[in-house]
């Protein structure tokens, strides 16, 4: 072989061993990337997989404490919020969800209302499953000198089951402790719309299988650190 045909030989090996190398590498990394699942696609299980009840009736049971000092319905803005969660991100038939006016109106009827258990309430409105939720804190005010509203709402919350009275969640504690919280400006119907949003999504996003980034929100103060999220 001519020294220049050896040459030129030698030149075009090399680029193409180049070339496959590089594109292997590439392929590898692409394929890796392909492969790893995004924070959309990565799922935080569920504590209590409420979908699995589908089908069975179900009450959302929020107490408000006589001495909360609001001008709002606050029960009523969560049992909506819930209940939109619970049909949006569960993917529960609204149908099967006990409506706040059917709670409301038997709430008015019954004199011992607030004697009753949840398994109780639950059973008299024929519910199979009870989402309960405590309201242990409650505070909506105006800071001075600005249309500025600073919130807070603490509740606790817990799942039973009218036929056997259990409570199905959580499962090793008493109930699931919530806390939300923010400085916004508005109108306070805007900020208790706010707080209510942020408590629903705080109870719900332990019921169903989710998206790792959806599952913190800005408002929580749930969990230690809650300042970086």
């Amino acid at each position: 072989m001519k020294d220049s045909q050896h040459k030129y030989f030698t030149f075009w090996l090399f680029t193409f061993t180049s070339l496959a190398v590089l594109f292997t590498q590439s392929s590898c990394g692409f394929i890796s990337m392909l492969g790893k699942p995004t924070s959309h696609e990565r799922k935080i299980p569920a504590e209590f997989n409420l979908a699995r009840r589908k089908g069975q009736r179900i009450l959302i049971l929020v107490n408000q404490p006589g001495w909360l000092d609001t001008n709002v319905n606050v029960r009523y803005y969560i049992t909506e919020a819930v209940h939109k969660n619970l049909v949006k991100k569960v993917k529960l038939l609204s149908g099967d969800i006990i409506s706040y006016k059917e709670l409301s109106e038997f709430r008015t009827s019954r004199s011992d209302f607030s004697s009753l258990t949840p398994v109780e309430t639950g059973r008299t409105l024929k519910a199979d499953i009870v989402l309960a939720a405590e309201i242990e804190d409650y505070k909506l005010k105006k800071m001075s000198g600005a249309q500025v509203y600073e919130g807070i709402l603490n509740a606790r919350t817990a799942i039973f089951e009218t036929a056997t009275s259990q409570k199905l969640w959580p499962k090793t504690a008493l109930s699931k402790t919530i806390k939300v919280g923010f400085e916004t400006e508005g109108s306070s119907e805007g900020a208790a719309d706010r707080l209510a949003n942020a408590c629903a999504h705080c109870i719900t996003r332990y019921l169903y299988n989710c998206p790792e980034n959806k599952f913190k929100i800005h408002d929580d103060r749930s969990g230690l650190g809650w300042q970086n999220w």
